[in-house]
């Protein structure tokens, strides 16, 4: 059961994850220093930190849910300064 559970979770963040890469944002809240964060309102909230560079490349920086976001924001933030240095 708990196998099945995770399968449906990732099956909607990698869903997701297809449609951010695909150029359909939906669902997106910038954080600061041009990272955004994509929430997938399925579960315990499940978010995923992106930042564009140029016009299609999306890199991943982080991810997890509503109760760890501050700390996946911080990470996601230090990730970011360090792919501009």
């Amino acid at each position: 059961m708990i196998c099945a559970i995770f399968r449906r979770e990732h099956a909607r963040v990698q869903t997701r994850i297809e449609r951010l890469a695909a150029g359909n944002l939906g669902d997106v809240e910038p954080v600061g220093e041009g990272v955004s964060e994509l929430r997938i309102n399925y579960g315990p909230g499940y978010r995923v930190y992106f930042k564009k560079r140029g016009l299609e490349l999306i890199i991943l920086l982080a991810g997890g849910d509503k109760t760890t976001q501050a700390k996946n924001i911080k990470a996601a933030l230090r990730l970011a300064r360090n792919l501009s240095e």
